[in-house]
């Protein structure tokens, strides 16, 4: 194994009506925040923040992107901020259905 061996990943990013994958060739031990920035999502998407986004790997969230070493084939994804808490939308979404009901 050569000390530069290569990888090829990819980084992906969606909002609701543009979506883009990125793929990527990194060297072996590249982490998954280095990844993204290494992607041009931040050209692509303006409002995205490498720093302070939160990622995940196939759908599993990454704790620490800075420290999450990336496997050849790993898709890495930037998470947008949530816009409601999922309990209280759920929430909401329950009383108004029981509403109609009664």
């Amino acid at each position: 194994m050569t000390e530069n061996e290569m990888i090829e990943v990819e980084v992906a990013y969606a909002l609701p009506e543009k979506q883009k994958i990125y793929g990527l060739l990194v060297e072996k031990g590249t982490s998954a925040l280095l990844a993204a920035k290494q992607s041009a999502v931040c050209k692509d998407f303006d409002d995205v923040d490498l720093d302070s986004a939160k990622m995940g790997v196939f759908g599993q969230t990454i704790k620490a992107p800075a420290e999450y070493v990336l496997q050849a084939g790993d898709r890495v994804e930037i998470y947008r901020p949530l816009i409601a808490d999922p309990k209280a939308a759920r929430r909401q979404r329950a009383e108004k259905a029981s509403l109609k009901k009664g």
